[in-house]
């Protein structure tokens, strides 16, 4: 007991600022400022009313996970689940984006002034890229595919803004889609089991933060005496 109430006052490692905003694992600061584009302002202006909308969303977000129980264990899928369950709540009451929202955001900024279609590919699949996720379903390679096959047929590039070959190729897609079984109806099911994975990998983050800092103080000489806690004992409340 001694070593947790220790470990809670001097370990840097699970400060407040690293629970909620360690390397961006938890809830990237980027994205407390959601839409923050407040109309012609002068500089100081605009960098007050963004910090000031940063700090309320931060404020909100962590006044629930100072309330919520959080149970560091990622091989649990009842604290997996709830994990995403707060971290649901945080994100409605706080406005920031979910992990869809986010890749959403992102194709639509890096890929607005995209011109043809293949290129258009090849951004989503370095955006999947660099977002670590996989492709189990090899649906992209089935993409290029139905690609190569309408650039075949109408003999040139695919443009974007050409309509009617457009509409060949999102008739390929929607081949592509059956086969692999995947239905526009049952997109809230795979956002949720995306928010799902991502929570399960935060807690494993968590986890091996909390161990470090365990293993960190263990070395002290302050704490050689003392046994190490178990991390689902933690509560991350009293960290906050």
């Amino acid at each position: 007991m001694a070593f947790t109430s220790r470990l809670l006052c001097k370990s840097k490692q699970l400060s407040a600022g690293q629970v909620i905003l360690q390397q961006e694992r938890v809830i990237p600061i980027r994205f407390f400022a959601k839409e923050a584009a407040p109309k012609a302002l002068r500089g100081d202006e605009m960098l007050k009313n963004i910090f000031l909308e940063v700090k309320n969303k931060f404020e909100t977000a962590l006044g629930i996970l100072r309330k919520e129980k959080i149970t560091i264990d990622p091989d649990d899928p009842a604290a997996v689940s709830q994990y995403a369950k707060v971290m649901k709540t945080v994100r409605e009451k706080a406005n920031l984006f979910s992990e869809s929202e986010r890749i959403k955001y992102t194709i639509e900024t890096r890929t607005q002034n995209i011109p043809d279609a293949r290129t258009y590919l090849m951004a989503l699949q370095e955006i999947r890229v660099k977002r670590g996720i996989a492709d189990d379903l090899g649906a992209e390679a089935l993409m290029f595919e139905a690609l190569d096959k309408v650039e075949k047929e109408i003999k040139k590039p695919l443009m974007r803004n050409d309509k009617q070959a457009m509409g060949l190729l999102l008739a390929e897609f929607d081949k592509v889609n059956k086969k692999l079984g995947i239905q526009k109806e049952d997109l809230p099911k795979y956002e949720e089991q995306l928010e799902h994975k991502i929570s399960k990998a935060q807690l494993e983050e968590l986890k091996k933060d909390a161990l470090e800092a365990m293993e960190t103080q263990k070395k002290r000489d302050e704490f050689k005496d003392e046994e190490m806690v178990d991390v689902k004992s933690l509560d991350i409340r009293n960290f906050l």
